[in-house]
């Protein structure tokens, strides 16, 4: 079936970005709440690491549970987001009940990102079963969605005392199962949805056997050591060069420096039709490996810091759907969906390396300096996506 002679209801590629972005609002929801769960259980600042790594950790095992059991393929995807995306929602909402203890918290969390594996990449398959030779401006969308949700729950708790903190948890949840539903009812399985092979040992280490596809893979990687380890530590870069700042005004800010990362995404598409996907993803990262660099520097001025982190917003998030795609082009035909999935799997597993690293190195360096140790992720993304430029 040719691509051109499906024609693609209008209301399929809005519906499914709104619930991409709907469902994973689900990611940042504990640490929106964080406040109030430190005051509840007398915690360090460390839960910061703990929080955002419990959803990692559960994200890395759903991805690879899902795959193994090869569920995306021999289930409708659609019924599975709206399964995730309901359990979800309610995993973060026990989060109420649970808040007086730090191991229920970290296993509903886990949980949650167990779940987010039925959300995230299954919303990246959908979308390919609709849009089969149109997917680079569909994976900006589908990314910055994803952006837009990580940072929904801040622009929730930017509004305070006005919105207390379960009734934001309550809030988020209920956003996440009308995304999943959605999703099921006005988003039928496209006429390209295709059954994929069977998650095995022995894929996982042929992909690799490509060049191309290493060039890819480890350029992603690159790109994952600085992303979510930024994400989680906006606020705190907030609140120690804006100390007059309230909880509300870090929240709004932490909000539109991640939410940026939308325009990168969305822009970055576009201009993959004319540059390609690498040279947008070479470019992003290389501007975001620079604000690592820079952020020393700018950490001590605070009249520069708020536009530098919006610039940093943008490029840090940018290059993900490029690099996305240019997994999917350069990984083998029929071991595409394990391609993504071990990708996926493994740049997750780098983020918590990478927010562990970050937490310990708070206690033991003075702030402004401790996110020049981003810097060699992009770094070496840079030199492993070099050989695709020539393409």
């Amino acid at each position: 079936m040719s691509t051109a002679s499906v024609a693609t209801p209008a209301r399929i590629l809005p519906t499914i970005v709104f619930s991409q972005f709907a469902g994973t609002s689900l990611w940042f929801a504990g640490n929106a709440v964080l406040p109030e769960l430190q005051s509840s259980l007398d915690l360090e600042e460390g839960a910061l690491s703990l929080l955002t790594s419990a959803v990692q950790l559960g994200f890395i095992g759903g991805t690879l549970c899902f795959a193994f059991f090869s569920l995306a393929d021999r289930v409708s995807p659609r019924l599975l987001f709206l399964t995730c995306a309901i359990l979800g929602a309610i995993a973060n909402l026990l989060v109420l009940p649970a808040s007086s203890s730090i191991s229920g918290i970290l296993a509903l969390r886990a949980i949650t990102g167990f779940l987010l594996a039925g959300i995230y990449p299954v919303g990246m398959k959908i979308a390919a079963s609709w849009y089969s030779g149109r997917l680079g401006k569909a994976i900006g969308y589908l990314v910055g969605a994803l952006v837009l949700g990580t940072a929904f729950p801040h622009l929730l708790r930017s509004f305070g005392a006005v919105l207390p903190w379960q009734t934001l948890l309550v809030s988020i949840s209920g956003l996440a199962a009308l995304g999943g539903v959605l999703m099921y009812l006005l988003v039928p399985d496209g006429p390209f949805l295709s059954k994929g092979t069977r998650f095995e040992l022995s894929n996982m280490l042929q992909v690799f056997r490509s060049r191309a596809f290493r060039a890819a893979a480890f350029g992603y990687f690159g790109h994952m050591w600085e992303l979510y380890t930024l994400w989680a530590f906006v606020p705190l870069m907030l609140a120690y060069a804006y100390p007059q700042f309230s909880q509300e005004q870090v929240s709004f800010y932490a909000f539109l420096t991640i939410a940026a990362g939308a325009l990168g995404c969305v822009g970055g598409g576009y201009l993959s039709q004319f540059w390609g996907s690498a040279k947008v993803a070479f470019l992003q990262l290389l501007l975001s490996g620079v604000c690592c660099l820079a952020s020393v520097a700018v950490l001590q001025h605070p009249l520069a810091l708020l536009p530098f982190l919006l610039f940093w917003g943008i490029v840090v998030a940018g290059d993900s759907p490029q690099f996305s795609a240019l997994t999917a082009k350069t990984a083998p035909p029929y071991l595409v969906g394990t391609a993504l999935t071990v990708v996926t799997s493994v740049g997750f597993a780098i983020t918590i390396g990478s927010i562990q690293l970050t937490s310990y190195l708070l206690t033991q360096l003075p702030l402004p300096q401790v996110f020049l140790f981003l810097a060699p992720g992009p770094a070496l993304g840079l030199m492993a996506v070099r050989p695709l430029l020539k393409k």
